[in-house]
């Protein structure tokens, strides 16, 4: 696993970083926070590496750079090093949910675009269903009507959509979500109806994932667990790039219709 306090390039030392900080959180410099925003640039280049997805064709790589400078200027002016979490820690998932909301707001998805994502964790539910076995990309490209070569293009398409992991809970047509974190979260509800739900939830995503086609969870296992970058994973499949991302994607959108059927089956019967 990637260990994040390397990737700050951080010659000061732990000692010296917690002085820094005590030091601005107590002063608010503007130039020190200048500097602190310089030593955890290369955070944002890491978390750029690591996102599994496609980008629409008016942006480059610095582009979502700059968005992912947002979250890191946004998580240097938040943090509170007397909480006890590291400053990677936190500012990690702070720069990538301001990379992924910067490409939604640019509306580059399309509401077709995100109907067809449905359309396909539908597909893939059905078939799964029916077939007794995850369905490979012809069958799932002949129940939907498409050419092979098309429905993998909705597939990398879709990549913003799905996103990641976090995504795949998502099961409210109304746009509010439920993630994974959320169904992580409070682990202290003393509640045992509630904590016995989640218990279900979870392992039930845990069987769906152990039934993906093993492409598809070779590539969950080495981007989540092993946290290898797409262009790493890509010289370890010996695939291109874009072919791991819509790997990706594909096995989030499996997930997504198994979890949506587990979910609300009601939702996947009409």
């Amino acid at each position: 696993m990637v260990q994040v306090e390397s990737i700050s390039g951080n010659e000061t030392g732990t000692e010296g970083a917690d002085t820094l900080w005590a030091q601005y959180v107590r002063q608010r410099d503007p130039a020190l926070r200048e500097r602190m925003i310089l030593q955890y640039a290369p955070l944002v280049k890491y978390v750029v590496g690591r996102l599994a997805i496609s980008l629409p064709a008016m942006l480059d790589s610095e582009d979502v750079i700059s968005f992912g400078i947002i979250g890191l200027i946004d998580a240097v002016e938040r943090y509170d090093p007397a909480r006890g979490v590291k400053f990677e820690t936190y500012a990690i998932p702070r720069i990538r949910g301001s990379i992924i909301d910067n490409l939604r707001s640019l509306d580059q998805i399309s509401r077709s675009t995100k109907q067809k994502a449905r359309d396909i964790e539908r597909a893939f539910a059905h078939l799964e269903s029916t077939l007794g076995h995850p369905p490979r990309d012809e069958e799932v490209a002949e129940y939907l009507g498409l050419s092979l070569e098309r429905f993998q293009q909705l597939c990398l398409q879709s990549s913003i959509t799905t996103m990641s992991l976090d995504s795949i809970l998502d099961v409210d047509e109304d746009g509010s979500t439920m993630t994974r974190a959320g169904a992580l979260a409070d682990r202290s509800s003393p509640d045992p109806h509630s904590l016995a739900e989640r218990k279900e939830v979870l392992s039930a995503l845990s069987e769906a994932v152990q039934r993906l086609p093993e492409r598809e969870r070779l590539v969950l296992s080495l981007y989540y667990v092993e946290e290898l970058t797409l262009k790493e994973i890509s010289k370890v499949m010996g695939i291109s790039e874009s072919r791991v991302c819509q790997l990706h994607s594909q096995a989030v959108l499996r997930l997504r219709g198994q979890m949506r059927m587990f979910m609300a089956p009601e939702r996947m019967a009409s």
